[in-house]
């Protein structure tokens, strides 16, 4: 089919256009991840260098203020005296070897070295006047003076650390320390990355790339380079630009293109950190094409396989849309004949929708006759409970009914008597009495009533003290102790009252007949609050219920007892169910049977 190879060249130029978006924008990303990350990595190798260039400056400074202090080197100075200049140069000597310094040289008060740590070379400073250097004048002037410059008989460039020597009668010279960074820079160029220093003119002054000594990082005007040139600060360098230009237009990282010597041109991560304590600069050159290689592979691989699936999916759907399509061209060819099918039997399709509308009015009926027979069910219970304990309640209520008639008598009696107070007394006892009976039947008729109403707020302590009263003589003439603990007034569940006093009843009554011939039977009623739940537990120690059983306990008709119908505990289920609650039971055999119920707080 002419539109099936269209659909797929379509998809194929739409895959390859997404890929290579994708492995482009992916490219991209890995570019400025690795570049970030070799940023972070390079500024704080570029920190521990300056910490270190910072340790070996210090290290220099503190000689020529020890040697300014010498009692040596003054007098040597103040007398003139060419015999202690020799006893100079061999103590300077010994120094230089002891200290790591590359030259320490003395100047007298106009500038000409009487003493040097070199007096043995070719190049000493010995008789040589430095008075035209700004560490001399510097330190004469202000006391003491740190310069970067090229050796004028060495030829090696160097810090000079200058300090000037005081006398009583004012300045007899100047100490001068030169240091020379051959070891640093040696150790920057066993590294890959390229390390060097500038100054705050931008010149470089030291580097791990010699040949990069005295060149610049932008153009220094024509008229400066003429003052540079003549001071003889960098000799006759011709302070050349680095061979160094932006690459990316980004704030950080720094991303540059450098020239080093005898290579082509690559990109770099450039940092630059400020020496502590100098006026220097510290940059790092970190090379950037190796790990951004790495990086974009890596991005354009997980592009690939993050792409992958979807684009098979893609095919897989084509295909699939494809398939139906053919599916549809067969079965456009028999939908002729099943149009003419179907006519037959609309009239056949029409009286089964009847029918199961019909089927679908009679399961609503079901359903609701179903609900209707369950209420009917937890009615049934109540009034079971009710008629199991109405003998008892009859008790309660014939030992008031007779204790009124005593009184009566009584108060015909003192009536005759005229004695008022004794009449008064006996009247409101009988009425506390018939105060006591409608409590009775207040519960007997609350609890027997069909209609429970909705969950609402319901107050434990009401609905424990419910079940107390209705279970209080079946209680005594079993025998069974029921230890309850009534919660305070404020400890409220979402239920109903009536259905919860039902549920307690059921369960107690339960736990009354697990114990039924102990001698020293025991149910406990306690309640656990615990963050938005409130948990009321019947406790017994009967027997414990049989394995076999726990596993159907709550299926309907399930019962241990003899003419037990094995719907109390169902229906307790569902009430607390209905609650949003829900109720538990934890048996062992021989150690007795827990029934939790697991209610909603209300606070």
């Amino acid at each position: 089919m002419p539109h099936v190879a269209a659909e797929w060249g379509v998809y194929g130029l739409l895959a390859a256009a997404v890929l290579l978006a994708a492995l482009w924008f992916a490219g991209d990303y890995g570019r400025m991840q690795a570049y970030r990350a070799l940023d972070a990595r390079t500024r704080n190798a570029a920190s521990l260098n300056a910490v270190v260039l910072r340790t070996v400056l210090e290290k220099q400074r503190s000689l020529p203020f020890v040697l300014a202090q010498d009692r040596d080197v003054s007098t040597a100075l103040a007398s003139g005296d060419t015999s202690l200049f020799r006893g100079l140069d061999r103590k300077l000597e010994t120094l230089t070897g002891e200290t790591g310094a590359a030259v320490i040289y003395i100047l007298d008060r106009n500038g000409v070295a009487i003493a040097a740590s070199n007096w043995r070379t070719p190049t000493s400073f010995v008789g040589h006047d430095y008075a035209f250097r700004p560490y001399y004048s510097e330190a004469v002037k202000s006391g003491a003076a740190e310069y970067y410059a090229l050796g004028t008989a060495s030829l090696r460039p160097g810090l000079y650390i200058s300090r000037r020597v005081e006398g009583p009668q004012g300045v007899l010279g100047v100490i001068v320390v030169k240091l020379e960074f051959d070891e640093v820079e040696a150790d920057w160029r066993n590294r890959a990355s390229v390390s060097y220093v500038t100054d705050a003119h931008g010149v470089v002054l030291v580097t791990s790339i010699p040949p990069w000594r005295f060149m610049t990082l932008t153009d220094i005007p024509p008229q400066s380079q003429t003052a540079l040139h003549r001071s003889l600060q960098f000799g006759q360098a011709p302070l050349a630009t680095l061979p160094i230009v932006p690459h990316v237009a980004t704030e950080r990282p720094d991303i540059v293109k450098a020239s080093l010597p005898d290579k082509r041109p690559a990109d770099f991560v450039r940092v630059d950190v400020p020496v502590p304590t100098t006026a220097w600069t510290l940059h790092m050159l970190a090379p950037a094409a190796g790990e951004v290689s790495a990086s974009v592979r890596e991005a354009r691989s997980l592009a690939v396989l993050g792409l992958a699936p979807i684009l098979a999916l893609a095919a897989w759907l084509l295909y699939r849309r494809q398939r139906i399509l053919r599916r549809v061209a067969r079965n456009r060819a028999a939908r002729e004949e099943l149009e003419k099918r179907v006519g037959e039997r609309t009239a056949e399709l029409s009286a089964t929708n009847q029918r199961l509308e019909w089927e679908v009015e009679e399961r609503q009926k079901t359903v609701m006759r179903l609900q209707e027979v369950r209420e009917e069910l937890a009615q049934a219970n109540r009034l079971a409970i009710l008629g199991q304990v109405a003998a008892g309640v009859t008790h309660e209520i014939n030992q008031p009914v007779a204790a009124i008639r005593s009184y009566a008598d009584n108060a015909q009696a003192f009536l005759k008597l005229g004695e008022p107070a004794a009449v008064r007394e006996n009247l409101s006892t009988i009425a506390a009495l018939t105060e006591r009976i409608g409590t009775i039947t207040d519960g007997l008729r609350t609890f027997s009533r069909k209609g429970t109403g909705g969950v609402t707020p319901t107050r434990v302590a009401e609905a424990m003290d419910g079940a107390f009263l209705l279970l209080n003589n079946r209680l005594r003439q079993q025998g069974v102790e029921l230890a309850c603990v009534i919660p305070p007034p404020h400890i409220r569940v979402m239920g109903n009252r009536v259905r919860l006093e039902q549920v307690l009843v059921n369960l107690i009554q339960n736990a009354m007949e697990a114990m039924e011939g102990k001698a020293d039977g025991r149910v406990e009623l306690t309640w656990v609050q615990q963050d938005a739940e409130t948990r009321l537990i019947v406790a017994d120690y009967g027997p414990g219920i049989p394995p076999e059983i726990m596993e159907r306990l709550f299926t309907p008709f399930t019962t241990t007892k003899n003419g037990g119908l094995g719907l109390g505990l169902v229906i307790c289920n569902d009430i607390v169910t209905e609650f949003g609650g829900r109720l538990d039971v934890e048996t062992d055999p021989g150690q007795g049977t827990r029934f939790i119920i697991r209610l909603r707080s209300v606070q």
